[in-house]
């Protein structure tokens, strides 16, 4: 690492939006702890890895994607999650303590992780990318501890994601009316005014070391695919 990008990442600050730490953390953990895709994107994965391979998840949050893929293929994988809030490594570690599965959590900058090159077989970050300050740090980054011929999903909202099925999306929660009534809030003040549209995503990815990826859409969001 260059000494100007060193001190450029040491300024930087290194999430968008609030920061998620304290009782932050605890609500988006208890908000978040039965969303419908925890499940389906650990069966992307696992799809995609084979037996043995090393999966790492960029911003595992609580790590309920992280965990239930553990549960559900127990010692199948070598699992690590990265994560840049203190809290939500605590929470992640605790949960994945309770439900008596092995992964390794860490705190860590997506721009900058503590990780050798060639390091995993697959990358996957859900929810998550809007929120990076420095997008193309961020993907050179995964591309950096991916091995030779390795993949990664992205999942995250698009910009264009119609209201209607946002407000499916929340029902499907079964949240509280405050509950429901405060994450449509923030959908529509926050997550949409980060989220990508195709077209930016096209130029971020463009700009990174994987020149190219695909974009699939996917109810509200996309799913961008990238091969090293």
């Amino acid at each position: 690492m260059s000494l100007v990008h060193a001190i450029s990442t040491a300024r930087r600050k290194p999430y968008m939006g609030v920061q998620m730490e304290g009782p932050v953390a605890s609500w988006y953990a208890r908000m978040t702890r039965d969303r419908r895709d925890h499940r389906a994107n650990a069966d992307t994965v696992a799809r995609q890895l084979p037996a043995g391979g090393a999966v790492l998840e960029v911003a595992p949050g609580p790590g309920y994607l992280a965990i239930d893929l553990a549960r559900r293929y127990p010692g199948v994988y070598h699992i690590t999650g990265l994560d840049i809030s203190h809290s939500l490594v605590r929470i992640a570690r605790d949960n994945a303590r309770a439900a008596g599965v092995a992964i390794d959590f860490r705190h860590g900058d997506v721009a900058n992780m503590p990780f050798e090159a060639e390091s995993f077989d697959f990358a996957v970050c859900v929810a998550a990318f809007k929120n990076f300050p420095d997008p193309v740090a961020a993907l050179d980054e995964i591309h950096r501890v991916l091995r030779p011929g390795g993949r990664a999903s992205i999942f995250d909202l698009r910009k264009d994601a119609p209201r209607e099925a946002i407000e499916q999306e929340v029902r499907d929660m079964h949240l509280s009316g405050p509950g429901a009534w405060l994450l449509m809030w923030i959908f529509r003040l926050l997550l949409l005014r980060a989220a990508y549209t195709r077209a930016a995503l096209e130029r971020v990815v463009a700009r990174s070391r994987f020149g190219q990826g695909e974009i699939v859409q996917d109810g509200i969001g996309f799913e961008l695919r990238l091969t090293r």
